[in-house]
């Protein structure tokens, strides 16, 4: 048994599952590009105070899940448990108010949350996260909505479609909540501790619930959808005409919330098949107050994140294939002190050519060597033998047809880059 193991809830990406992050993160970063949205990479801590005003108090993340620490210098710091706050005080900090609007962003990298483990969820895991900030149209909802579904779309996945709810404004959310309140009230005998709270604290969270006795109160509560402003109602009748328009399929799911405080009007998931009980793979909405909330002028916004592992995990189980390491071209094979002198420099060389280059080390066999030139699926073994360099070559053995032949050491890495170009 090993000494030390990864934290619990976290993991190790191991080189054989490289090939799927690298495809992974390739095909964000170009959807990304496809769609005009710019890279912003933010601390990964921040202000403890940032999420709690800009998250939530009485939601999960804030009550249960962050991690919070206090530096050496008393400030009170939080590894980031989601992006979009971080990104909102970027927004206001570097005053890209200024910029024309809307001003799109997108981030990749590492978020923490102390929550349960299970399959495709970690305590650190990735995101990669789209925010669009600046415009109230509706069009830019479908837009954001439109690169999740493009990302999916060329990962291989199939069968997607949209959940999506609206969840009102500051107008006409305190009525629906009253009388969310009030329904609740009336079932008090089927609600949780954590339920209880949320009664008190944040009734939204109770559509959420995932405690099985509470799904018929869920099934039979009143519907945001029919509370709704004017504003509002218009502004998720345009979202739903838009996606009929780009033949999105999509269900309305009232009892789809989020789990952030600072969502507002349209919310929504992107749902797709194979990845076990929580077919979400996706989730995001508006967030038109949340600037407000921290201090600046009121600025509609709109983004969504993606867990990256739970990404991954489904690819694999639906059997979706990536591209490979690169191979080698050129496994260097030294047989003798005079040898490897030689093969430094000329995997040197190779290297410097552009051409991807092993270097077998120890003192192995030439057996052995070809072995792992084999393993490492080397395009060529270089054997450089005394014969060979006493003549001022090197043998190139092609690994999978067999053949083999004897190339002027100067004429190596021109054989070599010849040959790539008519693979």
């Amino acid at each position: 048994m090993p000494l030390y193991r990864a934290p619990r809830g976290t993991q190790d990406i191991l080189p054989e599952d490289r090939p799927y992050w690298r495809h992974v993160t390739e095909r964000a970063h170009a959807v990304a590009a496809l769609y005009g949205y710019e890279f912003i990479d933010t601390p990964i801590f921040e202000e403890t105070s940032l999420f709690v005003r800009g998250v939530g108090e009485g939601t999960d993340i804030v009550d249960k899940e962050m991690y919070s620490f206090q530096d050496k210098g008393g400030d009170d710091l939080t590894l980031r448990p989601e992006f979009t706050a971080g990104v909102m005080r970027a927004y206001l900090e570097h005053g890209m108010r200024t910029r024309p609007q809307p001003v799109k962003l997108y981030s990749f990298g590492p978020i923490f949350r102390r929550e349960k483990p299970q399959a495709g969820r970690y305590r650190q895991f990735w995101q990669f996260n789209v925010e669009a900030i600046g415009e109230m149209d509706p069009a830019l909802d479908v837009e954001v909505m439109s690169v999740a579904w493009q990302l999916y779309e060329d990962l291989g996945f199939g069968g997607l479609s949209f959940q999506i709810n609206s969840t009102g404004d500051p107008r006409c959310r305190p009525r629906y909540i009253e009388a969310l309140v009030a329904y609740y009230r009336q079932h008090l005998d089927v609600l949780g501790d954590d339920d209880r709270r949320r009664l008190e604290r944040n009734p939204l969270r109770l559509l959420d619930s995932k405690v099985p006795a509470a799904q018929p109160v869920i099934a039979a509560a009143p519907k945001i959808t029919d509370y709704l402003c004017d504003d509002c109602a218009q502004h998720f009748a345009r979202v739903r005409r838009y996606l009929d328009e780009l033949d999105r399929p999509y269900a309305v799911n009232h009892r789809l919330v989020r789990g952030l405080d600072y969502y507002t009007k349209t919310v929504f998931e992107v749902y797709a098949e194979g990845i076990g009980a929580q077919n979400a793979v996706c989730g995001g909405g508006r967030y038109d107050g949340l600037i407000e909330a921290l201090g600046g002028p009121p600025t509609p916004g709109i983004g969504f994140a993606t867990g990256i592992e739970r990404i991954i995990l489904t690819m694999k189980e639906r059997g979706i294939a990536v591209p490979g390491q690169p191979r080698p071209t050129a496994f260097v094979a030294p047989l003798g002190e005079d040898g490897k002198t030689v093969a430094l420099k000329l995997v040197t060389d190779l290297r410097a050519a552009g051409l991807p280059a092993l270097l077998a080390f120890g003192d192995r066999s030439l057996k052995a060597q070809l072995r792992a030139a084999d393993r490492a699926g080397a395009t060529y073994a270089i054997i450089l033998g005394e014969d060979e360099l006493a003549q001022g070559q090197a043998a190139l053995r092609h690994m999978a047809q067999g053949t083999q032949q004897n190339v002027l050491l100067q004429d190596v890495v021109t054989f070599l880059k010849n040959d790539s170009r008519e693979q």
